[in-house]
């Protein structure tokens, strides 16, 4: 089954609540966003995969042969099947918005995500995505609201292709945020504030519109 693709971790919201998938980076797992969702948008069910490629036992989402180098096909293989996993819990708790949190290597599995799948998600944070390619969108995003967070001294996600991400998410329709911290590509308190005035506006259009 489909929903049984990866190993994740789960935390229960309130019913007809958010249902909200994050995506851990580099050497995390399905633990390390967890909290980070809850306190984000308290309401949400938390869906948190495990990914199952392994750098030297650190745990990824797909394989790459260098900083920065992706394999390209195992992206795609990969994308495909958490497409299918995703798809799956969203039918199954019927929930609305769905909404990615992605950090490192899980904002970038997030974003090719959003790449092949469009309406996959309502919304999404991408803390620290490196695309070192140009993205292929296949769809619209104009019902998409993104948040991007980055360094602007970030040694592995450099500032130009941070801004060509967002011009990309741009041009396929979506409503594009950034936040940007003097930092490099450590999570810094100043981009979980960022988040969470980005949830709490979509939050808050959500109700608006009801």
């Amino acid at each position: 089954m489909s929903i049984q693709l990866y190993k994740y971790e789960s935390r229960a919201g309130t019913p007809g609540g958010p249902l909200v998938f994050v995506f851990h980076g580099t050497g995390g797992d399905e633990s390390q966003l967890v909290p980070l969702a809850a306190q984000l948008v308290p309401s949400a069910t938390v869906i948190s995969p495990r990914g199952d490629v392994s750098e030297a036992g650190a745990l990824r989402f797909f394989r790459r042969t260098g900083e920065g180098v992706y394999d390209m096909a195992d992206l795609a293989q990969r994308t495909e099947a958490m497409g299918r996993f995703v798809a799956a819990h969203a039918e199954r708790h019927a929930a609305r918005p769905v909404i990615g949190i992605g950090y490192s290597n899980g904002a970038n599995i997030l974003a090719s995500l959003i790449f092949r799948q469009p309406e996959l998600f309502d919304a999404a944070v991408l803390m620290h995505p490196l695309i070192p390619f140009r993205p292929q969108i296949d769809g619209s995003l104009g019902k998409a609201r993104l948040l991007i967070t980055a360094g602007r001294r970030d040694p592995i996600c450099p500032p130009p292709l941070t801004e060509a991400l967002a011009k990309a998410f741009q041009a396929a329709g979506a409503k594009v945020e950034l936040a940007w911290h003097d930092g490099g590509h450590e999570l810094r308190p100043s981009e979980v504030d960022a988040a969470a005035a980005f949830l709490a506006a979509l939050a808050k259009s959500r109700t608006q519109e009801a």
